[in-house]
């Protein structure tokens, strides 16, 4: 499931530069995360960074939008596709993911 920012942000913009994927941008009143880009930072952390930030804990797995580690991977790849690191992490069936911890 993508992440999202609740209505509890403090518009701080500590998780935004987090984001492995630039997927968080300063919204209209608050940070929002596109979804399409987000993958829950499966393949380059073991847990969310934008929640590991934010200092009032709104960055939350969105209910509405379920997705495994399978297809996170694969979007992270599709989003790094010149990343070596990361193909050589995911071809080795070892890289970081919060589904692993």
């Amino acid at each position: 499931m993508a992440t999202y920012i609740t209505k509890d942000c403090i518009n701080c913009g500590a998780c935004e530069p987090e984001c492995p994927n630039d997927a968080i941008s300063e919204g209209e009143d608050i940070y929002v995360i596109n979804p399409e880009l987000c993958t829950e930072c499966v393949g380059f952390h073991d847990h969310e960074a934008c929640q590991a930030v934010c200092p009032v804990e709104c960055c939350l797995p969105n209910p509405d939008i379920r997705e495994d580690e399978k297809t996170l991977i694969e979007r992270a790849l599709r989003l790094h596709p010149d990343d070596e690191q990361l193909k050589a992490r995911v071809a080795a069936n070892d890289f970081p993911s919060r589904f692993r911890k």
